[in-house]
């Protein structure tokens, strides 16, 4: 399933480019700067600079879901490329709604969503790309059993791709035109991270779990807090973490903004490694320990060498929980019950949810099996539903196996289809209609309003599996196993006892299944796309942009508050439409909050003086011949890495969307799609735009990097007020914007 020579030659010379990069940078390198610099595309030159320079860089992987896989392959057809150029796989895990459980709900996922796995699986055989069918597993879990290695760097088109640095592994989430680039064998442009360095001491002890670790960064960071930097953790505590535990910590960086996060390589990898059939790669890891950890002086005096440094106490850690609607909302479980009653939120809970991508590895699930048993000893079922995710095939087949797949169901538990589900918001949940009221309690990632059920009133929190579990149990938000008691049905007092489970099992994983690799010579492969299909359609190029282009563009919506990928492009339903440009536009803004109407994914438009959703406004102007922009918040485009939040309102017609800042994935998606994402110089000239502005945007003859543009509105009485913007584009970036889209860009290339 992966390159062995590749592994081997990597490893063969990651010592000596370590050396030659921390010549150049003249000091001690930090655990990511060593990764990073033994992936540069060119050796020669000035050290980068953290936070400014764009370097270029040579991934080992490519990973793709098969929502984003869609239009990522579109793109790479029309490269005119015959074979991917680096190892690539796609994974079918997030089409699958969850319904009725894992048999029935694989098997209509199988007939309703055949022709995308179809498409998929030609695609994946005629570019050289391995596959992994629907049900083998999310694509985050089997990157980690199968692909991820200490000092490796891998792209993957989701957001939660840094689940791999669990493993020691530079993994960086980006949308499907920067994974389209490497697989046609171009360099990653990546602006050089900042370095945040996470002190981890002590030990975990009680109900807490990794999760807090990761929740308690939440808590102090924030959701912006990571933006442009990576997370890199050291000290004696990361020793005490398996590496899955190790991976839940790195999947939820997303979470703060950051590149990707990172540990240190020890024995637990190498354990886990070992267990998972990869003895070999661990034999080089330890071979090569030195150059998978920060140098000495970087631990000795942290402060010197990163950009700002956390110091956690993990014995000093409790369970923790998060939300809801966003999640930097953190608070100890023990004081959620007195907020919910201040805050009016539904104490009762309505489903409990374990798994996904996040907690899902086979110490997860034995921990909130052992919790289980407990309960199911003393009489205990759970009073909510609780839905159990398993994040793989392999996963799935050993907790058979061992038991505690039995053990959940036991106290109530329904086992669905070792992919997404309910976590991105692929879930048929009957209890609640839209705007009802009700609270959900998760081990997911992302409780963005509406995320999971498709339900604005929905308020979602996260916590660790074995607190979810425990929650279900009481089927209340105000209860903390570390301290209260649950009744029985016959009247009995029950305390519960804080889980424990192996990490790894002790009879070995069992074999995965779902792997088809490609062929030698794909050339004689069709790609199957059915010319009618709503759910299919082949790409054509955008045109460029001109200067005429950026003149009087109405304003869709002045969007505040939080827009993240999921107000941008909603998931749940309109996932059957990832493939499909025109069709899947039909969501844009839908879920975006318009300050000029105070209203949710509704505007005016300025050519008829009508109220309609944002959406139908933006196809109407497009079918004018009328460009528009979109002024935004902070932090635009927080989230997912979905580039048809870029592709979309390209369609559409957008040409740029001026924001008080941006998400890193999300502007980078915007540029590759010939975008424009502009910065307010000053975040109070945010408060100028009015409703019935016409916008005019100047400087693009001397657009280049570090360029100012201003924008001029014109007001509808007649006055005018302009307002300078920065960007962030380096002269590739402008190249690709000129060119219309990178992928333009490249194709002019070829050419």
């Amino acid at each position: 399933m992966f390159d062995a020579e590749m592994l081997r030659d990597a490893y063969a010379a990651l010592e000596d480019r370590v050396a030659a990069f921390r010549t150049r940078a003249g000091r001690p390198l930090t655990l990511t700067e060593k990764v990073l610099g033994a992936h540069l595309a060119a050796d020669d030159g000035p050290p980068p600079v953290r936070g400014e320079s764009y370097v270029a860089l040579r991934p080992d992987r490519v990973a793709m879901q098969d929502a984003t896989a869609q239009m990522a392959l579109l793109q790479f057809a029309l490269t005119g490329r015959d074979r991917v150029a680096v190892p690539t796989t796609v994974h079918c895990d997030h089409l699958i709604r969850a319904t009725d459980g894992a048999t029935d709900d694989l098997a209509r996922a199988r007939e309703t969503n055949g022709e995308v796995y179809a498409f998929l699986r030609s695609a994946s055989a005629k570019y050289g790309a391995g596959f992994w069918e629907p049900g083998a597993g999310i694509i985050h879990q089997t990157v980690l059993e199968h692909y991820a290695f200490p000092g490796g760097l891998m792209i993957g088109t989701d957001s939660h791709t840094p689940n791999a640095g669990g493993l020691g592994m530079v993994a960086v989430g980006v949308g499907g035109a920067d994974a389209m680039e490497v697989m046609a064998g171009l360099p990653l442009s990546l602006r050089w991270p900042r370095v945040i360095g996470v002190r981890l001491t002590g030990e975990l002890r009680g109900w807490a779990s990794p999760k807090d670790v990761i929740l308690k960064l939440l808590e102090l960071l924030s959701v912006k807090g990571g933006t442009g930097a990576v997370v890199e953790y050291f000290g004696p505590g990361t020793a005490t973490l398996s590496a899955t535990g190790k991976a839940t910590i790195c999947n939820m960086g997303a979470e703060l903004g950051a590149t990707c996060s990172l540990f240190p390589f020890d024995d637990r990898m190498a354990a886990y490694l070992s267990a998972t059939g990869r003895g070999e790669v661990a034999e080089l890891a330890q071979a090569n320990a030195a150059a998978l950890r920060a140098d000495p002086e970087v631990a000795a005096a942290p402060g010197d060498h990163y950009d700002r440094v956390v110091e956690v106490d993990l014995a000093a850690l409790e369970p923790l929980i998060t939300g809801p609607h966003t999640p930097d909302r953190v608070r100890s479980l023990a004081a959620l019950g007195a907020e919910a009653h201040a805050e009016g939120w539904p104490r009762d809970i309505g489903a409990a949810l374990i798994g996904s991508c996040t907690n899902s590895s086979y110490q997860d699930m034995n921990r909130a099996a052992a919790l289980a048993r407990q309960a199911a000893a003393a009489g205990l079922r759970a009073r909510t539903p609780l839905l159990v995710s398993p994040g793989s095939q392999g996963v799935a087949a050993t907790l058979r196996r061992d038991g505690q797949l039995a053990a959940l169901e036991a106290i109530g538990a329904t086992v669905l289809a070792n992919a997404c589900g309910p976590c991105i918001g692929q879930w048929d949940r009957p209890d609640v209609a839209k705007g009802q009221p009700s609270s959900i309690v998760t081990s997911y990632n992302r409780n963005f309003s509406a995320r999971n059920d498709g339900n604005p009133a929905t308020n979602a929190f996260i916590a660790g599996p074995e607190v979810v579990v425990a929650l279900a149990l009481a089927g209340r938000l105000d209860f903390d196993p570390a301290r209260d008691s649950l009744t029985t049905d016959d009247g009995r007092t029950v305390r519960l006892d804080p889980p424990q489970g192996d990490e790894l099992p002790a009879a070995g994983f069992a074999g995965a299944e779902g792997y088809a690799a490609p062929p030698a010579d794909g050339s004689q492969v069709a790609l199957e796309v059915n010319p009618t299909s709503e759910r299919l359609a082949l790409l054509e190029p955008f045109a460029p942009l001109t200067a005429d282009d950026l003149r009087d563009l109405p304003v869709l919506a002045k969007v505040a508050g939080k827009c993240t990928t999921d107000h941008v492009s909603p998931a749940g339903p309109w996932l059957r439409y990832r493939g499909h440009l025109a069709n899947i536009s039909g969501n844009s803004f839908s879920g975006a909050h318009n300050a000029f109407i105070d209203e949710t994914g509704n505007g005016i438009n300025q050519l008829t003086g009508e109220r309609g959703s944002l959406p139908d406004i933006a196809r109407a102007y497009r079918d004018a011949g009328t460009g528009w922009v979109v002024v935004a918040d902070a932090n635009y485009g927080e989230g997912s890495s979905r580039e048809h939040a870029a592709m979309s309102p390209r369609w559409l017609g957008c040409r740029a969307i001026i924001a008080r800042s941006f998400a890193r994935i999300a502007e980078t998606n915007l540029k590759k799609q010939g975008l424009l994402p502009l910065v307010f110089a000053d975040p109070a000239a945010w408060e100028v735009v009015r409703d019935d502005d016409r916008l005019t945007i100047d400087g693009l003859t001397e657009l280049g990097p570090g360029s100012e543009l201003g924008v001029t509105a014109h007001h509808a009485d007649g006055s005018v007020e302009r307002f300078a913007c920065r960007h962030s584009l380096d002269a590739q970036q402008v190249a690709w914007f000129r060119a219309g889209s990178a992928l333009n860009h490249l194709r002019a290339q070829a050419a």
